[in-house]
């Protein structure tokens, strides 16, 4: 059972967008007394954060996916959004959290009209606007699965039992969110990865195996997840960069970085 709790103002619109934003886990990685998405990075949690760029490429509406101690942090801030926000609690794992995220939508008397619907991890705050644009851009054109995708940098290479070895990193690409899906394409995915319980490492993968091509959208490095401390330093440093260059933007970031 979903419990669910509406912020923010009312909006009519013909075909909702929906963002399900996830932000349910304990942060054990990261550790300290605030939760991950309650966290402050330029005095903003990161999931207001998180909300206000799904909102800025063209979210209509936004499901928050947290835990108690989340929802009790962020409660204020949530009511001060720029699109109507619902808030559900999570599962016992990110599967089950986006599960219960999708529950809510459809559960909902405005966002149970939507088509589209991007699932978006609640600490990367700082994706441009534009990289959501292209991503519902890219669901509305017909695709079943869309990830935005950064080509990898560093030199790769495969552990195995007896030793590694280098890995031609010109075909790998780093994948990032928020991914999108038409509605009905992610529910029946999630509902059959909830029966049959097989892993999969994010939501575009759960479509795929259930047989769903993903397709690839430019990423941004602004797009950056905080896993541990230091990346709130970078992503501080980073802010300042994008605020230098413009709001939520994208492009002219990948020109100056390396």
């Amino acid at each position: 059972m979903v419990t669910t709790q509406s912020y923010g103002k009312l909006m009519c619109m013909s075909e909702p967008v929906v963002a399900v934003i996830v932000g349910a886990g304990l942060g054990v990685r990261y550790g300290g007394p605030v939760s991950k998405p309650a966290l402050k990075l330029t005095g903003r949690a990161l999931m207001a954060m998180s909300v206000e760029a799904m909102a800025a490429g063209g979210c209509t509406h936004a499901v928050v996916v947290v835990n108690e101690k989340v929802a009790r942090e962020l409660g204020p801030e949530l009511s001060a959004m720029p699109i109507p926000v619902v808030q559900a609690f999570g599962g016992a794992s990110r599967q089950a959290s986006a599960h219960n995220g999708l529950r809510a939508v459809r559960s909902d008397p405005e966002m149970s009209a939507a088509n589209v619907v991007l699932i978006h991890d609640a600490v990367r705050p700082m994706v441009p606007a534009s990289v959501v644009h292209s991503v519902i851009k890219a669901v509305q054109e017909g695709a079943d699965a869309v990830a935005p995708a950064l080509a990898v940098t560093d030199s790769m290479r495969m552990v195995q039992d007896e030793g590694n070895s280098p890995v031609n990193r010109d075909r790998l690409r780093a994948v990032q969110t928020p991914q999108g899906f038409p509605m009905e394409v992610i529910w029946e995915a999630h509902e059959r990865m909830a029966s049959t319980a097989e892993p999969f490492t994010d939501d575009v993968s759960c479509a795929e195996l259930a047989g769903h091509a993903v397709t690839l959208v430019p990423g941004s490095r602004l797009s950056m997840k905080i896993t541990e401390p230091t990346d709130m330093t970078v992503a501080e440093a980073l802010w300042k960069v994008r605020s230098a260059l413009g709001h939520h933007s994208g492009r002219r970031l990948r020109r100056r970085l390396p």
